[in-house]
């Protein structure tokens, strides 16, 4: 019987996250650090930044410029 975890390596949280919001199509309201508020679906993401789209715009947002990302719905990152 093995007593290690199923996984070995540590959850990327923020990972995890945003992947759960962009593969669920997941709408979400992004804050950024001056206030502004921002909304839509997160289309990809990376190490820097990420996309948000909506209604046919695109936006690329610079994760250092980033307060909060709030889904529309539960996200798990237990995944």
């Amino acid at each position: 019987m093995n007593d290690k975890p199923k996984c070995d390596k540590p959850v990327n949280v923020q990972d995890a996250f945003l992947n759960h919001c962009r593969r669920d199509k997941i709408s979400v309201t992004v804050f950024l650090i001056n206030g502004v508020k921002l909304q839509g679906i997160i289309t990809s993401f990376d190490n820097f930044s990420l996309i948000l789209q909506r209604e046919g715009h695109v936006q690329l947002v610079y994760k250092h410029a980033i307060s909060t990302v709030m889904p529309s719905s539960a996200v798990s990152v237990d995944e």
